[in-house]
């Protein structure tokens, strides 16, 4: 019997005894005479009908009351309450013995042992009965299936950034058709600031990154980043980032939203408010879908947080200026580029996505390390000092009519 029965029986219980506990059956000359009268009266149920309980009863429940107060007219429990009447001390044994030793195994794989050995016939048990008494055996044993996840929140800004993304509308551009829309964003631990945003086409990395190198040229960059195990955040290239750029990566264990709460929360307040209002039939390219939201992340950025005891995420995120680690704008934009390996040809041409660039002649037939930007407008070749010398696009007529330097060999010392 749970709580809210058990004290609604109490109640019952207690509406009865009341007149001879609050003194008002005087009119009865003694006790027995008011137990006798109350079970003439009966008691009223929820369902409109009458039940007279025994003068023995009522006596019972009066003393109880006496003795314990109101816990005493609480409905005692079964002598045998929690206690897996259909399972007999081997059976018991048995689950215990397999669920200490085998602590992965589940209850419909024990309930499957059992039946396979012959200790329960079909019928006799159910799969139901294993599971309570195994869940039974876990709070004796102080063990849980359950994952420790907790809230918590970073002390400093910068300390981790949160990243995602979520499907929003469908946009339909001039020329007819719609496309499925994807926002990405990046959020603050510490300050819950919408730290980076943007709206594409492609849930991809490359436009990910692009959400990343605008937050850490603004903001700095954080000491971890804080993502799910999708192919946008998990990759070679995402790695590359960053180790270049100091940070450290942290993927969540499958199945654990809690461990990116904040941008999940967030996400959901971005469409019960912009998402919900917003008429997409004014809207025909990304960019102007782009400002739309980035004015509403404006305004969340500059609104009062209760968890933040009042701040806005602004202010909160601004009260630490000395965890802002800036990047200057040469390495931010050495550090954000793609990387990809390819072989020199001996006539000093490779091919990215079957377009032929030109390099240095002493590059020829050697396995060299690209780096690029994700438009290809700007190539380079990452050299073994660290520099990175440019490449261009192959020009064949203008090749025709380059002179090449004749390399002379001699023997000995020329006379």
């Amino acid at each position: 019997m749970n709580q809210n029965k058990a004290q609604a029986v109490a109640l019952m219980r207690y509406a009865v005894i009341a007149p001879l506990i609050s003194g008002l059956s005087d009119a009865y000359p003694s006790n027995e005479a008011f137990f006798r009268d109350a079970s003439l009266k009966g008691v009223l149920l929820a369902d409109g009908s009458t039940r007279h309980f025994a003068p023995q009863t009522i006596k019972y429940w009066y003393r109880n009351y006496l003795h314990k107060g109101f816990d005493g007219l609480l409905p005692s429990s079964r002598s045998d309450s929690g206690q897996p009447r259909k399972l007999d001390d081997d059976l018991q044994a048995q689950i215990r013995y397999l669920k200490v030793n085998y602590p992965r195994m589940s209850a419909a794989a024990i309930f499957r042992q059992l039946r396979e050995n012959g200790s329960v016939t079909a019928g006799e048990l159910s799969e139901s009965t294993v599971n309570r008494f195994i869940k039974q055996l876990a709070l004796e044993m102080k063990t849980t299936t359950n994952h420790d996840m907790r809230r918590y929140e970073r002390p400093h800004i910068n300390e981790v950034w949160c990243g995602d993304s979520s499907v929003g509308p469908y946009l339909k551009t001039p020329d007819g058709k719609k496309h499925r829309v994807f926002i990405v964003a990046l959020i603050d631990d510490a300050s819950r600031l919408i730290v980076g945003i943007d709206v594409f086409f492609n849930d991809n990395f490359v436009n990910l990154m692009s959400v990343m190198k605008s937050a850490v040229a603004r903001y700095g960059r954080p000491q971890i980043y804080n993502f799910d195990n999708g192919s946008s955040f998990k990759n070679k290239q995402m790695e590359l980032l960053a180790a270049r750029t100091g940070s450290v990566l942290h993927y969540n264990q499958p199945y654990t939203p809690i461990q990116k709460a904040k941008i999940e929360r967030w996400f959901r307040t971005m469409k019960d408010q912009w998402l919900a209002s917003l008429d997409i039939r004014d809207f025909t390219s990304l960019s102007g879908l782009r400002d739309h939201l980035r004015a509403y992340v404006l305004r969340y950025n500059q609104t009062p947080h209760s968890s933040l005891k009042g701040l806005s995420p602004q202010d909160r995120f601004f009260l630490e200026p000395q965890h802002m680690r800036r990047l200057s704008d040469e390495e931010i934009e050495k550090h954000f580029l793609l990387e990809i390996e390819r072989r020199v040809s001996i006539d000093s041409v490779i091919t990215i996505d079957q377009v032929e660039y030109e390099v240095d002649c002493r590059f020829a037939r050697q396995r060299v390390c690209l780096r690029y930007s994700p438009d290809m407008e700007r190539i380079f070749i990452a050299e073994a000092d660290g520099t990175l010398t440019p490449i261009r696009l192959l020009n064949k007529h203008e090749n025709a009519f380059v002179k090449r330097e004749k390399i002379h060999l001699c023997r000995g010392d020329a006379s």
